[in-house]
């Protein structure tokens, strides 16, 4: 626990029905920060579904739920992960429901997770909503591992024509431009450019990590301010091919979330705040959100996402708003998760099959390109010789 000092930390202890008996100060390092590396631990989504599967069943099996916490608790590896349950489990002892707990870990538990837990709870169907949880990560981990399986060989190939590409500007090209200096060749205008890369990179290597490396934190920089969010939202989507897979990919997420909720018994306009939240791309936040208005208003999800054709496909729109009109807009998102996530994999798959010969062709022509630069200037040489 947190207090700043050890009077009150009894006093908090005390009003809680409990009594301080020891107290160990956490320690600080020289700069009086303290030492926590905590935040280096990630708990993965198979994690996370392992636990909820798990619980789920020990639930069923007539198992208490702080028995059940303490015992999976033991069952992880990940430090942290054990750490949070059994605090978990300690809050839920004390007193508070276990929605109320998991409020406090929405790094590792969201809120679509809180949210379907609490309903859970009120409707005593807490052993069903863990299953339909269950079944949402199952179908998320699905579709990730099939949309980054497909992408790992053209991502595999880039990356080793680059390294090839720099390694011959770095070692082979400096050696070739000592040649031509010394003959006094005339070179053309490609070959000297080549030259002008390679010694610039033979000198300025150091450049080069810090260029690799830091193109990560300055995105991360971008999106974490308004414009800049919003300027790489848009230019994700704009992007040929790749657009197609984010709005497939977005659409499955909507369908499957929004299903999970609304089947665990959370009101509509409730089920999109939540998941507006959930959603990385600010577009599609802001078309979640006007719906969550309307709806509380009195209107209906498809009249609303008419106005987002541009993100939501018109397939989405019309079947949603056949489910509003029968009365099972659940079971008709589930349907459609299960379409977008099958369509998001295919074309993750296409793209695949697209970039190959894509990238084969820019690596002929950046060879092409390198060695006419090079040997164009020795064909002049030798018929200077002649």
């Amino acid at each position: 626990m947190e207090a700043e000092d050890e009077f009150k930390l009894a006093k908090i202890l005390k009003q809680k029905n409990l009594i301080l008996i020891s107290a160990e100060q956490e320690k600080e390092n020289s700069k009086g920060f303290k030492i926590n590396i905590s935040f280096l631990g990630k708990v993965s989504l198979v994690e996370k579904m392992m636990f909820t599967r798990n619980l789920g069943v020990m639930i069923s099996a007539g198992v208490s739920l702080p028995k059940a916490l303490d015992i999976l608790s033991k069952q992880t590896k990940n430090k942290k992960f054990r750490k949070t349950i059994l605090e978990i489990r300690n809050e839920i002892i004390e007193g508070k429901n276990f929605s109320e707990a998991l409020e406090k870990y929405t790094n590792i538990f969201p809120e679509v997770f809180s949210s379907m837990i609490k309903v859970g709870e009120e409707s005593g169907r807490l052993e069903e909503v863990l299953a339909i949880l269950t079944k949402q990560m199952e179908r998320d981990y699905e579709l990730k591992s099939r949309v980054k399986g497909a992408m790992v060989y053209p991502a595999v190939i880039i990356v080793a024509m680059i390294g090839i590409g720099i390694l011959m500007l770095v070692m082979v090209v400096p050696k070739l431009a000592d040649m031509f200096s010394d003959v006094g060749a005339s070179l053309p205008a490609t070959t000297r450019f080549v030259i002008w890369l390679g010694k610039n990179l033979s000198a300025k290597w150091y450049l080069l990590p810090l260029l690799i490396f830091g193109l990560p934190f300055l995105f991360s920089g971008l999106s974490k301010t308004k414009k800049g969010k919003r300027a790489l939202d848009i230019l994700s989507l704009k992007i040929p091919i790749v657009s197609s897979i984010l709005k497939k990919v977005n659409s499955a997420y909507t369908s499957r979330i929004l299903s999970s909720l609304i089947a665990s018994g959370v009101p509509i306009a409730r089920s999109l705040e939540i998941l507006a939240k959930s959603l990385g791309n600010s577009y599609y936040k802001e078309a979640l959100e006007k719906a969550a208005q309307d709806v509380r208003k009195g209107g209906k999800i498809s009249e609303t996402l008419k106005n987002y054709e541009n993100i939501y496909p018109l397939l989405l729109i019309q079947m949603i708003a056949v489910g509003e009109e029968t009365g099972q807009t659940s079971d008709v998102l589930g349907k459609l998760a299960d379409f977008f996530e099958e369509e998001a994999a295919n074309a993750s798959k296409n793209l695949a099959t697209v970039i190959e010969p894509l990238v084969m062709l820019l690596i002929g022509g950046a060879v092409g390109f390198f060695a006419i630069s090079m040997i164009q200037p020795m064909y002049s040489m030798m018929e200077t010789i002649r």
